[in-house]
C-alpha cells in the first residue's frame, strides 16, 4: 500500500506592536513548523494567516483590526482559508472581540499561544477563545524562528511588568514580572550564535528589573555570562528604566568590549508634575542626575529615550520643561508619542484630557527639535571610519545596502547606507562615512574588522 502523502499547508504570520510581541510570533511561528505548516510571505497562498496584534494604544488598536479585516477579506478567494487573531488585543479585549469579528476562525492570547499548532487542527475551536492568565514564561526549549536576520536576534528574559505608570495597560495584558533563569537565556543565546547570530539585542517590559521578582538585581550577573560566549561580538541592553541604574552597572557596561555603548532608557517626561501623575518613580532633578552619571561612567555612550506629550493635565508649563529638556540633553534617539487615552488605566479616567490637536502640535515641536539635534550629532561621523554590521541589500535604495552602527538598534534607529566596496551580509565591516542626514549616514566599505 502506498503511503498517503499530507498537503503541504502554509502559513503567513503577520506580527504587529513591539520587540517583544516579535519573540512571541517566532514562538508560534517555530511551534507550527514542528507540526508541518511552511512559511510564505505571500498571504494569498497561506492556508492560514495569524495576526500578532498590539493592543497598548488606540493606534496600535486600529492597526490591529485594520490588519485583520484585510487578511479575512481573503476568504471570498479561499474559502478554507483560517484567520487567527493572537496577542495583547486579544487577551485585552477577549469576548468583544469574538462577537465583533465572526469572520475570524480562532482568537489566542499572550498566555496560550504555544498550543496554536493543535487548536488549529481542531475543528471544535472554530470561533473559540483562548486567553487564560496562566503566567506563561518563554524558555530556550520551546522552537523559535529568527525573523529578524540571520546575524541579529532579540532574546526576551523576562515577561510581565512590575511598574503601576497611570497610562499603561501592560500589566493587566501581561501580568507581572516573571524573569527567565540566566542559565536559560544563556542556553538560548549559545544557539542562537550556533545558528549564525552575532548581535542579540536583550529585552523585557524593563531589562533593569531582571530577577527583581527574585528579590534579586540579576542584569549584571547575566550579562557577565553572556560576554563569556565566544562568537557573540554585539550585545544591546534595550528598556532601562532610569531609577535600576547602578554604578556597578554601569562600570561593568563600560568596560566590556561586547556590550554596545547604547542604552535605551524610557524617561516618559521631565515635569515633576506630569512624572508624578504618571506614578513614575522618578522626578526631574534625579533624572538629570541619572543621566549625567551615565554618561559620566560610560563616555561617548549613546541613550534612545521615548517620551509622551499630551498626558492628562499637562500645562504649557509642563510641556516647555520637556521640550526644554529634550534640547538639553540631545539624547542619540529618540521616541515621541501623544497620549492615548486607555480604559482601564488610571489617566484613562482622568478629567483632564488634552485636546487631539493640541497633542499632535507638541508631539511635531519635540520631533522637529530631536531632528536638529540628530543632525548635529551624525554631523560628527563624516570622515570617520566605523564599524558597521552589515544587514544586506536596501528594500528602499537600489543598488544600495544598509547596515547599522553599534549605536543604531534594529529597526527603531537610523541606518548606513553603503554605496561601495566589497560588502559582506552578515559581518561587521569598517565603513568610511561620506555623507550625514538627519537620522541616516552614508559610507563605503574599506575593510574588514581586524
Amino acid at each position: 500500500m502506498e503511503a498517503v502523502t499530507q498537503p503541504v499547508r502554509k502559513v503567513h504570520l503577520i506580527s504587529l506592536g513591539c520587540a517583544r510581541n516579535r519573540v512571541d510570533s517566532e514562538v508560534m511561528l517555530g511551534t507550527m513548523l514542528g507540526t508541518g505548516w511552511q512559511s510564505t510571505e505571500e498571504p494569498k497562498a497561506a492556508d492560514a494567516i495569524i495576526i500578532n496584534t498590539c493592543g497598548f494604544i488606540a493606534a496600535a488598536k486600529e492597526e490591529s483590526i485594520d490588519t485583520i479585516l484585510k487578511a479575512a477579506e481573503l476568504k471570498s478567494e479561499k474559502p478554507g482559508l483560517k484567520v487567527v487573531v493572537t496577542g495583547c488585543l486579544t487577551q485585552r479585549y477577549k469576548t468583544q472581540l469574538a462577537k465583533g469579528l465572526p469572520e475570524v476562525d480562532l482568537f489566542i492570547g499572550t498566555d496560550e499561544f504555544t498550543k496554536i499548532g493543535r487548536l488549529l487542527d481542531d475543528p471544535a475551536t472554530q470561533g473559540t477563545v483562548h486567553a487564560k492568565r496562566t503566567h506563561y514564561l518563554y524558555n530556550e526549549e520551546m522552537p523559535r524562528v529568527n525573523t529578524l536576520a540571520k546575524h541579529s536576534a532579540y532574546v526576551k528574559v523576562a515577561e510581565g511588568c512590575q511598574h503601576n505608570c497611570a497610562f499603561c495597560i501592560i500589566p493587566a495584558i501581561r501580568g507581572r514580572l516573571r524573569s527567565r533563569p540566566i542559565s536559560s537565556v544563556v542556553k538560548e543565546v549559545e544557539k542562537l550564535v550556533e545558528e549564525g547570530v552575532i548581535e542579540i539585542n536583550l529585552i523585557a517590559q524593563d531589562l533593569a528589573a531582571f530577577g527583581r521578582d527574585r528579590g534579586q538585581d540579576e542584569l549584571l550577573p547575566l550579562l557577565r555570562a553572556l560576554v563569556a560566549i565566544p562568537g557573540l561580538q554585539w550585545i544591546r541592553c534595550l528598556y532601562v528604566y532610569p531609577e535600576y541604574i547602578s554604578d556597578e552597572f554601569l562600570d561593568f557596561f563600560a568596560s566590556e568590549p561586547k556590550i554596545v555603548k547604547y542604552l535605551d532608557i524610557p524617561v516618559q517626561h521631565s515635569s515633576d508634575n506630569i512624572l508624578k501623575r504618571m506614578n513614575r518613580d522618578v522626578n526631574h532633578q534625579q533624572l538629570r542626575e541619572i543621566l549625567a552619571r551615565v554618561r559620566e561612567r560610560v563616555p561617548g555612550v549613546a541613550i534612545r529615550t521615548s517620551v509622551m506629550v499630551g498626558f492628562p493635565g499637562e500645562t504649557e508649563e509642563d510641556f516647555n520643561d520637556l521640550l526644554q529638556f529634550v534640547a538639553e540633553q540631545k539624547f542619540r534617539h529618540l521616541g515621541c508619542f501623544s497620549y492615548s487615552q486607555e480604559e482601564g488605566t488610571v489617566a484613562g479616567r482622568m478629567a483632564d484630557q488634552i485636546p487631539e490637536e493640541v497633542k499632535q502640535a507638541r508631539l511635531a515641536a519635540v520631533m522637529a527639535t530631536q531632528k536638529d539635534i540628530s543632525e548635529e550629532l551624525l554631523r560628527s561621523y563624516a570622515g570617520q571610519v566605523l564599524p558597521v554590521l552589515v544587514e544586506g541589500p536596501s528594500p528602499d535604495h537600489e543598488l544600495v545596502w544598509q547596515g547599522r552602527l553599534a549605536i543604531q538598534a534594529p529597526e527603531v534607529d537610523g541606518l548606513v547606507y553603503i554605496g561601495d566596496g566589497p560588502v559582506k551580509a552578515g559581518r561587521i565591516q569598517m565603513v568610511k562615512i561620506t555623507e550625514t542626514h538627519a537620522y541616516d549616514l552614508v559610507g563605503e566599505v574599506v575593510g574588514d574588522l581586524q
